[in-house]
């Protein structure tokens, strides 16, 4: 009974989460037209340019490591020469969209989710109410605007970065000349391996704004809420990065091919 009773509760929970996040879909679709555009450039400022320092790193060491792993087994396999390729598809397709989905998660998706969970804990948004005044036009519909968009840009920066670091390591570890390198890169990725990349990221956009913004507005208590939806937003922002990333490999690669 005892179990069935958890169960129940978990489902009945993974229900409202589904509603309440159909919900903020839906109204900030609503409020897209009449958004708040000085919250909006704050937003960019805050989780784009805030966030662009840690988002270069990350490309520059996943760029090395790619190399680094790659660079085994193309010694191995006497394939040096298509190192570029291998080492800029598994950035563009995979590692770069994945990490940057990750670590943006832990960083935009939490400050979202916790800045929202203080102003619902805190009255403010039921103050905005109150005065006729719509949220998800004012808070919401922002800010998701700006984590897509700031994802978006940041994945055109590391993608860039990565390669760049990759051709470096590549001529310092295993002797590849930097042509050689940029060579194989350019004959051998389409443009079709870009966009795989580029819907990967925008997907992971999306899904950490609107699950970090749910998140956030059905916090509920006092100060311990706000650190418990922080939390929150990562945990399911990390779960729904790699899940996408499985459906969206499966359907690209199937696609494309």
């Amino acid at each position: 009974m005892t179990l069935l009773t958890a169960l129940g509760r978990k489902g009945l929970d993974a229900v409202r989460g589904a509603g309440a996040l159909a919900l903020v879909v839906g109204r900030t679709l609503l409020a897209l037209p009449k958004l708040e555009r000085r919250e909006l450039g704050r937003a960019l400022v805050q989780f784009g340019y805030g966030s662009l320092p840690l988002a270069l790193a990350t490309a520059a060491l996943a760029g090395i490591i790619v190399v680094l792993q790659s660079g085994i087994y193309v010694q191995r396999l006497g394939a040096r020469a298509f190192l570029g390729w291998a080492a800029g598809y598994g950035v563009m397709w995979e590692f770069g969209p994945l990490l940057l989905g990750l670590i943006m998660s832990a960083r935009i998706g939490a400050r979202n989710a916790a800045e929202l969970a203080l102003m619902q804990v805190g009255g403010q948004i039921e103050g905005l109410r109150g005065i006729g005044l719509d949220p998800f036009a004012i808070l919401v519909a922002p800010r998701v605007v700006a984590m897509e968009v700031s994802m978006l840009a940041l994945s055109t920066f590391t993608f860039l970065v990565a390669i760049l670091f990759e051709s470096v390591a590549a001529l310092l570890t295993l002797g590849l000349p930097i042509r050689v390198f940029f060579g194989t890169f350019a004959q051998m990725l389409g443009p079709w391996d870009v966009l795989g990349g580029v819907v990967k990221t925008g997907t992971f956009g999306l899904a950490i704004s609107l699950l970090s913004t749910t998140v956030g507005l059905s916090a509920r208590g006092g100060a311990q809420a706000v650190g418990q939806a922080a939390a929150s937003a990562v945990v399911q922002g990390c779960a729904a990065i790699f899940i996408l990333d499985f459906v969206l490999t499966a359907v690209l690669a199937g696609w494309m091919g």
